[in-house]
């Protein structure tokens, strides 16, 4: 079974970068390969997808909301994920959620494991 721990929320203001990292860690018996994601869930708002990568790192997925902005990557060395997030706005503000799902390649509803979020507040 995986563990999901996020860090790196804060409060930063419209614009600014920051990065957001998943360490994933096995309890049990060890897991084979699985896909991480990134969704958030906005004040009264439903919880979305924000990116998602296989477990090579080859295959890589956006929404439209975070593309050219947001950054995905992952270290299997150290099974951490990471989320980079660029140009920072009042809309992105959310606690952000790291995911994982025990496939290689997984779509937005393939994913059960979650993390207990970190927020992210970014105040114009």
């Amino acid at each position: 079974q995986l563990q999901l721990v996020e860090s790196g929320g804060r409060l930063v203001q419209t614009g600014d970068s920051l990065k957001l990292s998943c360490v994933a860690t096995t309890t049990g018996r060890a897991n084979g390969g699985f896909a991480m994601a990134w969704f958030r869930q906005a004040p009264g708002k439903e919880r979305e997808f924000v990116a998602s990568i296989s477990w090579a790192g080859s295959t890589i997925d956006y929404s439209v909301s975070v593309k050219d902005r947001f950054t995905i990557t992952r270290n299997n060395a150290n099974l951490t994920g990471y989320l980079q997030m660029n140009n920072l706005q009042v809309e992105d503000t959310a606690i952000y959620y790291c995911a994982a799902a025990d496939r290689l390649i997984a779509s937005a509803g393939d994913f059960h494991l979650w993390g207990r979020g970190t927020q992210v507040t970014v105040s114009s």
